[in-house]
């Protein structure tokens, strides 16, 4: 097993290309809106980039009768790659999102670049993220939904898990617009025609200070599996919120290495 790894810290940013295309997948209880940092940044310096809020969350959050499935989110990145004909895309999944960009990348990978895992929930085929997700955390999910009088969605649990500190300047601006997510999406089960990743140049890119220890179960996983790629980013699990540029100088590298 051979892996690349290396870390990515404020002194360490490289230099960019232009000209590569970027797709953002939010995680959980989040929406595109979270990416509003990268993006800024990313079109900046010359890069197509699209940050799409799935179905059901953010200012999509009227639909969440609508998510029955994981599929309907993967299905919601399939029609943006149809709509906007993107190819040689560089596709990156937050979280929860890597569970969509895994399944997307199952689906389209003659449209792909490179996949980039950024601190993401991920499961092999036949596999819901209940079944990776410590007990303890699936337990109290259950129970806050439960507790919510419907069934439909896992409510907010405040900035807990974000990595951003409560007396962070954008704590409160992340607060007001996390809203409840599907809870289909981590009940039903990834289908993949392909191994895990499909092929593709792939990067897990973990987010260390602090570690999101809920997600420490898929970062074993992917450390003992060939072919993955491993950087590590000195910040919170919602980097593109904690340090935009770090990530942003990291995302340009991958489009880069993936030539």
């Amino acid at each position: 097993m051979h892996q690349a790894t290396s870390t990515v810290s404020a002194g360490n940013q490289a230099g960019h290309q232009q000209g590569y295309t970027f797709v953002l997948v939010h995680g959980a209880w989040h929406g595109g809106w979270c990416w509003r940092f990268v993006m800024e940044r990313l079109l900046a310096r010359g890069h197509r980039a699209f940050a799409p809020t799935l179905t059901g969350l953010g200012e999509r959050r009227h639909l969440l009768e609508a998510v029955t499935s994981l599929d309907v989110s993967i299905s919601d990145i399939e029609r943006l790659f149809e709509a906007e004909e993107l190819e040689d895309v560089v596709l990156v999944g937050h979280s929860f999102g890597g569970l969509v960009a895994s399944g997307v990348a199952d689906r389209r990978r003659e449209s792909i670049r490179a996949l980039v895992c950024l601190d993401s929930l991920l499961v092999e085929s036949g596999e819901s993220a209940m079944d990776v997700l410590p007990g303890s955390v699936v337990a109290e999910r259950l129970a806050a939904v439960e507790g919510s009088g419907q069934r439909l969605g896992m409510p907010v649990n405040g900035l807990a898990g974000t990595g951003i500190p409560d007396d962070h300047p954008l704590a409160a601006w992340v607060r007001r617009r996390l809203t409840p997510h599907p809870l289909a999406t981590y009940q039903s089960r990834l289908t993949l025609r392909h191994a895990l990743g499909n092929g593709l140049p792939r990067t897990y890119v973990h987010c260390a200070n602090p570690s999101y220890d809920t997600l420490a179960l898929v970062r074993e996983r992917i450390r003992a599996s060939d072919g993955w790629g491993w950087e590590t980013l000195d910040t919170g699990h919602d980097a593109m919120v904690l340090a935009p540029d770090l990530l942003v100088d990291l995302l340009e590298r991958l489009a880069g290495r993936a030539a």
